[in-house]
């Protein structure tokens, strides 16, 4: 049985009220980390999971109307965060890294696949044309900043919809099936819709077995998951469709019910942060 190596890192983080995450919570400022998965496949080598904040999401924010996004979400990125400058601590170069799975197009989980030219980007085709959608403003309200695309990703990029796809099992249960990335089970993308268009995660098999669901942006937290709170009307009828995303909150509700052994990984999770590698300052 094929499985991998993980490590969860930490690339920078957002800040906004807590109560646009999750219905309720309040309008005080609360600290949104944005989490990169780092895996190591035994015979594909280094794999991302997204690729966090990086200093080239504020280059792509210098001028209006992207800046608008920099406004909305204010960011911190610390010296040595972003992602590229973290793998010199596991012996890697950003050269290494063979490919990049993208959950979605959204600034904060796109920002640093600039750094990585070699990669294969797997992502959906409805995610990557948001990239081009026509107008400026209208990509940033959808949280997409056109900027961090690399130019040659259509040349790269293989997209989850044209992979095979295999069933799930039980174990992950309500989710039936995913697209398997190399054809041996250990990384199988899910489609987890409602956040935005093309939003996908991705169930990790480890060495022992074990399973690692990444849901990018499904959920906020594991305890949304948990306690299947949802965040505000507001807050997914901007980005994407309330009532979809209200569904997949509640399979994942479900899966954790069923199976609380599979790991949850949200990518702004502070809980799920806390299991991320240190970075050098």
């Amino acid at each position: 049985m094929t499985g991998c190596e993980l490590h969860i890192l930490r690339a920078g983080a957002c800040y906004h009220p807590a109560g646009m995450a999750r219905q309720g919570a309040g309008l005080c400022p609360a600290e949104f980390p944005a989490l990169v998965d780092l895996i190591l496949h035994p015979t594909e080598g280094i794999v991302l999971f997204d690729t966090g904040y990086d200093p080239a999401f504020f280059t792509a924010t210098h001028t209006m109307p992207e800046r608008f996004y920099r406004w909305v979400t204010p960011v911190k990125l610390k010296h040595g965060e972003a992602v590229s400058a973290q793998l010199g601590r596991f012996g890697l170069k950003a050269e290494d890294v063979r490919a990049v799975v993208v959950s979605h197009f959204h600034g904060d989980h796109v920002a640093g696949l600039h750094a990585f030219p070699r990669a294969r980007i797997f992502c959906s085709r409805f995610g990557a044309a948001e990239v081009t959608r026509p107008g400026r403003f209208a990509r940033v309200r959808r949280g997409v900043l056109a900027s961090l695309a690399p130019t040659d990703m259509g040349a790269r990029a293989t997209f989850f919809e044209d992979l095979p796809f295999v069933s799930m099992g039980a174990d992950m249960a309500p989710f039936e099936t995913g697209a398997d990335l190399f054809g041996d089970g250990a990384l199988i993308a899910v489609n987890l819709p409602g956040h935005c268009p093309g939003h996908w995660g991705l169930a990790v098999r480890d060495k022992d077995g074990r399973k690692t669901f990444m849901v990018g942006d499904a959920a906020w937290s594991r305890g949304a998951v948990r306690d299947n709170a949802p965040p505000p009307r507001l807050t997914t009828s901007l980005l994407g469709d309330t009532r979809i995303y209200r569904e997949t909150l509640l399979a994942l509700n479900s899966l954790h019910r069923n199976n609380s052994e599979i790991v949850l990984m949200p990518s702004h999770c502070p809980e799920a942060a806390a299991a991320a590698a240190p970075h050098e300052h």
